[in-house]
């Protein structure tokens, strides 16, 4: 029998965040790094991501974190050596009456962080958005750098930086038991029995973390939910309008490269608990029915626009909707998993604070223990009804 494999450090998840935690490592000198991924990079969550990029939001740590990535996804090509897809489009937020002091409150909160973020008027947005209905908007948020990007490709791009760095990426090993022993972690077991010794991994596998950490004792409050997005065929050439987060209607608008919008749901007080091993791909009725609403109230402007394909994705949602990332009592083991939609846009920070945590230790500004400690996080400045997503 041949003597187990070792690493410095193993990756558990070749999604964005593992991806983005190898790349960052290897930045940072550590070499010898091994991503395993049970399928192929980027293949899970990630390659379902609606890649909106904004800073908008209500937690100073997550505005800051979301500003710093942007720099990188802006100069992917210097940083990464590839291009990931991003698209400056401008980010318009639009607030109800009940709104308007949180949002004041919020930009002023972002700006504190380095931001570039202000007020907008309405007819500022009408020019942008000249087929949107705007009266039942109270006022409106403005990030000229904001966008959206491709998800899949940044996740490439990570993977490849981190290769060219030393890293190794496997696919096709899923990984069935991370192993402990008296020290703390010693490593993982793969599926196909092969172990990979190392007093350092990271479990950044999604809402498989839950699975691969429950035999250790860690309880990672994870659960999943189904997501729709819907892909309209406007009518007319409506490519370039900047990406509009409706807090009034509860739903998200971008353009895509082929000139249809992409409508995604911020309503979060219907989930939909899924397996995200098996879950439907194909629209509910009375869910479409409601996003079809939805357009139809926000763009009267469009009155040839036509859905023309939907899908669906999943999102590991924790009960605060922000992630943990950091120590999980077993010495040398880190998670980071529970993005709750925000992964891509803040996943180069994710992978620094990830590379920062393995190599240097210290504090984390999203601890496991919040939760058994009853400190959950929160905006100082919440949107009524628009639950915690922004």
């Amino acid at each position: 029998m041949s003597a187990p494999d070792t690493a410095d450090v193993v990756v558990v998840g070749g999604g964005i965040e593992g991806a983005a935690a190898a790349w960052a490592l290897t930045a940072r000198g550590v070499a010898d790094v091994v991503v395993c991924e049970r399928h192929t990079v980027g293949s899970g969550g990630t390659g379902k991501s609606s890649g909106v990029v904004r800073c908008h939001y209500g937690i100073p740590v997550l505005a800051e974190m979301a500003w710093s990535s942007l720099r990188v996804l802006e100069d992917s090509l210097d940083v990464l050596g590839d291009d990931v897809g991003f698209v400056r489009t401008g980010y318009v937020v639009a607030v109800g009456e009940g709104n308007v002091d949180a949002l004041d409150a919020n930009l002023a909160a972002q700006r504190a962080v380095g931001v570039e973020t202000g007020r907008i008027s309405r007819d500022d947005v009408a020019a942008l958005w000249p087929t949107a209905r705007l009266d039942d908007a109270a006022a409106f948020g403005w990030e000229p750098r904001g966008g959206y990007g491709d998800a899949y490709r940044t996740a490439q791009a990570f993977a490849a930086a981190a290769r060219r760095g030393g890293a190794r990426i496997r696919q096709g090993a899923p990984v069935a038991e991370v192993l402990v022993d008296g020290s703390g972690v010693a490593g993982v077991r793969l599926a196909s029995g092969e172990e990979i010794a190392s007093r350092a991994v990271v479990v950044a596998a999604g809402p498989w973390s839950v699975g691969l950490l429950a035999p250790l004792g860690v309880d990672v409050p994870v659960t999943v939910h189904r997501e729709q997005l819907v892909l309209v065929a406007p009518g007319v050439d409506v490519r370039g309008v900047p990406v509009l987060s409706d807090l009034v209607s509860l739903q998200y608008v971008r353009s895509e490269p082929s000139g249809e919008l992409l409508v995604g749901n911020s309503d979060l007080s219907r989930p939909a608990p899924a397996d995200p091993d098996h879950y439907s791909d194909r629209p509910e009725p009375a869910q479409l029915e409601r996003a079809v609403e939805k357009i139809a109230h926000r763009f009267p402007g469009l009155p040839d626009a036509a859905v023309s394909r939907t899908y669906a994705g999943c999102y590991d949602v924790t009960p605060d909707y922000n992630p943990v990332i950091g120590p999980t009592g077993v010495e040398g083991l880190l998670v980071a998993a529970g993005f709750s939609g925000h992964g891509f846009k803040i996943s180069p920070a994710v992978g620094e604070l990830v590379a920062r945590l393995v190599v240097d230790g210290g504090p984390t500004p999203f601890p496991l223990t919040r939760f058994a400690d009853g400190a959950p996080l929160r905006s100082p400045h919440p949107y009524v009804g628009a639950g915690e997503m922004r």
